[in-house]
């Protein structure tokens, strides 16, 4: 569990820098660049991804029950959720759709989604703390992404129905493949029923 704890305080940590220390981290990009603060922070993310994944593996192995195995439904909701999730994650990263003209946020509200999917449908200690870390986490990343857009006005381009179109191609795709074969292999669940 304290390999866990020890990822979730260093990945969350550092993506938490622009809600919690803005000023710090723009004198910091002028100290020492853009270029080695990206190469910092990709560092102490992977290190930090990386003792999250095999944190949560060990404490999967002894496992602190804290309810009652939720109903086998609340994994097709989860299913479902996930499949949304994903579709919001990949939303930046594709011009022009209309998840993100019009929620400006939508791999933020992935991982709000991602979380709560996570949570409905597991029930220990190590869930609990994995997907509500991430979970708390999201909510304040958007509010602080929301003051700051306020502060700035800025108006996202319109989206289009081809860059939607491609947007929810790519989600479902990366869905499918996480679900299917990534999810089973890199942390040990088949959430489709599928085996390792």
């Amino acid at each position: 569990m304290l390999l866990l704890v020890l990822g979730l305080v260093l990945f969350l940590g550092v993506h938490s820098t622009r809600i919690v220390a803005d000023g710090w981290r723009t004198s910091t990009i002028r100290r020492i660049g853009e270029k080695p603060w990206k190469g910092l922070y990709a560092l102490a993310s992977i290190v930090g991804f990386a003792l999250i994944v095999y944190g949560f593996g060990l404490a999967r192995q002894n496992p602190v029950v804290l309810w009652p195995q939720p109903p086998v439904a609340t994994r097709h909701i989860a299913a479902l959720l996930t499949l949304l999730a994903f579709v919001l994650f990949f939303a930046p990263y594709v011009p022009r759709n209309h998840f993100k003209a019009r929620l400006r946020h939508p791999q933020l509200i992935g991982v709000k989604v991602w979380a709560l999917a996570h949570l409905i449908a597991n029930n220990t200690l190590a869930d609990l703390l994995l997907f509500g870390g991430f979970l708390l986490w999201a909510v304040l990343a958007f509010r602080a992404a929301r003051k700051r857009d306020r502060a700035l006005a800025a108006v996202p381009p319109a989206g289009t129905a081809m860059g939607t179109a491609i947007t929810v191609a790519i989600g479902i795709v990366a869905w499918v493949a996480f679900a299917f074969w990534a999810h089973a292999r890199w942390i040990g669940v088949a959430p489709m029923g599928v085996s390792a």
